[in-house]
């Protein structure tokens, strides 16, 4: 087992190499991008909060950098790959959003195996604190991406609101991420430690989660 599947909750759960960006590409070639944009929209849209869309976004930076180096990497144009996986990711909340408003009431009262009636509740006060920024600022927590849609449905928020601000925040996420790894593809270590350059991503992404359960620890205490 690799460090990051020893970190990857997801891993551990499911105990599959796909989740691993390298064993992807190994596989897949150049496809792995397309199985990456199946992945970003699942995770934004079909309410399986589990799956590793930072790490992949991030990933697939990187390796169009490598192809644009001369190694084996995926051969595309960067600015197509950020358009088709922000395109991914808006889909993704749009059919989450239509799930919520469709049957998010019964789904929301569920405390199955992935859909946990305690991710609904967490994503509602994060909905309720921050308004219709939580569907930029949602992009950036795991879980919460994903359940931020389906609860924006169940609340029956305006669809040309939801779809302007889910737009903005799936380009910024995924174009964001993407262009991170991109750019930082040019640094010789992150190329040949791809692991370690996925950790750090995984730790920031659940920072915001940690700070939320600080805060939280400490207005309990006073």
């Amino acid at each position: 087992m690799t460090a990051l599947q020893a970190l990857d909750p997801s891993m551990l759960l499911l105990g599959l190499n796909w989740m691993d960006p390298e064993w992807l590409l190994e596989q897949f070639g150049s496809q792995m991008f397309w199985v990456a944009v199946g992945i970003v929209f699942i995770e934004c849209g079909l309410l399986f909060p589990i799956l590793p869309g930072d790490s992949l976004l991030f990933s697939v930076g990187l390796f169009v950098h490598r192809s644009e180096s001369g190694e084996a990497g995926i051969p595309m144009n960067i600015v197509v790959a950020c358009a088709v996986l922000s395109a991914a990711a808006f889909l993704g909340n749009v059919v989450g959003y239509e799930i919520g408003r469709a049957i998010g009431e019964p789904l929301a009262q569920r405390d199955g195996r992935f859909l946990k009636r305690k991710y609904f509740e967490q994503t509602h006060d994060f909905f309720e604190r921050y308004g219709a920024r939580a569907l930029v600022l949602g992009r950036f927590v795991p879980v919460v991406r994903t359940f931020i849609t389906v609860t924006a449905g169940i609340g029956r928020m305006e669809r040309r609101h939801f779809f302007t601000w889910s737009l903005v925040g799936a380009v910024l996420w995924a174009t964001g991420i993407t262009l991170l790894g991109y750019f930082l593809g040019g640094i010789d270590f992150l190329q040949h430690n791809i692991e370690g350059a996925v950790l750090v991503i995984v730790a920031v992404s659940v920072l915001p989660m940690v700070l939320e359960w600080w805060r939280h620890r400490r207005a309990a205490t006073h």
